[in-house]
This record gives structure tokens, C-alpha cells and sequence, in this order.
């Protein structure tokens, strides 16, 4: 909930007509994100471990750091925190909704788009975003020199991947924020909001799931010495998904 009144209200601010910071740019919303992650770790980082986000859950109970017994109570209680935080938005900027006249630019509030809607590529982007946040994650869980400051560190990882890799799908890299403010679009009276594109709506779910055991794989593989057989099956899946969307961006290109 916290992650998401930060996060999506900088896009807000950033989006809506008649805000006062609109049209700040992507620096605001990518430092926002990145400090947003940073308060929310620090408001449950105590009581849930910082779970807020499935791929981070479901990754960590792939390689046996949480029990998969607690991974559907989790992932449903991030869906509707991230649910319940888009509300908030919607209430926060009321008066704003009305005065912006952009259907994309109101589901852009809520959930992410791709800037060139390619399926494939917009795919890989999302995994390989999620395998870079999951190493990085372990990454820092592996050094003591942090704790304390591990919210910080983990914000300012948020931040480089939305500066380095953002800039093709807004960089979901988390299931329950894409999807619990899409519902909240869904439900909410909001004035001329336009469709809620679930047809992409996939993407940021399955995407995520799939790189953050990509890059639990690869940490496990090379930092671990874990060689069984279950990372290279996934590893395989990323390759293949990574053809496809070469192949199909290649033929893109000839039809140019």
C-alpha cells in the first residue's frame, strides 16, 4: 500500500493535468519509485521480511529461503496492499481526473504500458528487469556491511533499474503492483478512464514470475555452486523466450 501511494502518486503528479509537478519527467518518477520501495521496506521490513512483491516471494521459495506454504497468503495480501494504495491515488487526485482528457495517460497512474507494444520484447524486457532485481537482491543479502542501510541500497537498485531498464515497459518487475492498481481501475468511477488493457495485463505477471527465477537461477548456478537441474530448465525457457522475441523483432524490421 505504502509502495504504491508513493510510487503511483508520483506518476500522478507527474501525468495528471493541472499538477503542480506536472511534467517533471522520468527522473522524478524513477527517484520516486526507488524511495518509495525504500519506506515501504522500512514500514514491514520487521514484520514480513519486506515481502512486496510476489516475484521476490515466489523467487526466495524457489530456492529455499521462504517456506512455499506462505507464498499464496503473501501474494494476496500484496495484490490487495497495492490495491488499497491505488485508491488512495485516485482519492488523493481527485479533482484531477476529470481535468486530464488522455485515457493512457489515467491507466498510466495505475499500471504500466509498453512504448512499443511488442509481446515479445515487451516480455523479455520485463524478465530480464525481474532477473537484474532478483540478483541484486541477493546480491546485497549477501553482505553484511549493509544491514541497516539494506532499504536504502535496495531503493537505489529500484531506481538504476528504472533508469537502465525502464524506459521499454515502465518496468513492472512486480506482479501485485501492476495488477492491484489495474483492478483499482477497473472498479473506480473515474471519468472517462478508458479500457483497463488486459490484454496486456499478462505481461507484468507472468514476466516478473519467470525472471525472478531466471535470476535466482543464475545466483544459484554461479555464486552457489547449486547445479540442479531445475535452473537449467529455466534458464532454457528465458533462452527461448529471448529467440522469440529476436525472431519476431527481425521480422518487424523486413516488413519496414
Amino acid at each position: 500500500m505504502i509502495l504504491i501511494i508513493l510510487g503511483g502518486g508520483v506518476v500522478a503528479g507527474v501525468l495528471l493535468t493541472e499538477s503542480k509537478g506536472f511534467n517533471s519527467g522520468w527522473l522524478v518518477i524513477t527517484t520516486a519509485w526507488g524511495l518509495a520501495v525504500t519506506m515501504a521496506i522500512y514500514a514491514v521490513g520487521g514484520v514480513s521480511g519486506a515481502h512486496i512483491n510476489p516475484a521476490v516471494t515466489i523467487s526466495l521459495a524457489y530456492i529455499g529461503q521462504f517456506p512455499w506454504s506462505q507464498v499464496p497468503g503473501y501474494i494476496l495480501a500484496q495484490i490487495f496492499g497495492a490495491l488499497t494504495g491505488a485508491v488512495i491515488v485516485w482519492l488523493h487526485y481527485l479533482p484531477h481526473w476529470r481535468k486530464t482528457q488522455d485515457k493512457a495517460i489515467k491507466l498510466a497512474v495505475f499500471s504500466t504500458a509498453p512504448a512499443i507494444r511488442t509481446t515479445a520484447a515487451n516480455f523479455v524486457s520485463e524478465m530480464i528487469a525481474t532477473a537484474v532485481l532478483i540478483l541484486g537482491l541477493l546480491f546485497i543479502g549477501a553482505n553484511t556491511f549493509t544491514e541497516g542501510l539494506n532499504p536504502l541500497v535496495v531503493g537505489g537498485l529500484i531506481f538504476v533499474i528504472g533508469m537502465g531498464l525502464g524506459g521499454t515497459t515502465g518496468y513492472a518487475i512486480n506482479p501485485a503492483r501492476d495488477l492491484g492498481p489495474r483492478i483499482a481501475h477497473f472498479l473506480l468511477p473515474i471519468p472517462g478512464k478508458g479500457k483497463s488493457d488486459w490484454g496486456y495485463a499478462w505481461i507484468p505477471v507472468v514476466a516478473p514470475v519467470l525472471g525472478g527465477f531466471l535470476g535466482a537461477s543464475l545466483y544459484q548456478i554461479f555464486y552457489k555452486q547449486d547445479y540442479q537441474i531445475q535452473h537449467y530448465v529455466v534458464i532454457g525457457i528465458a533462452i527461448v523466450a529471448v529467440a522469440i522475441a529476436v525472431i519476431r523483432e527481425s521480422k518487424h524490421s523486413e516488413n519496414e
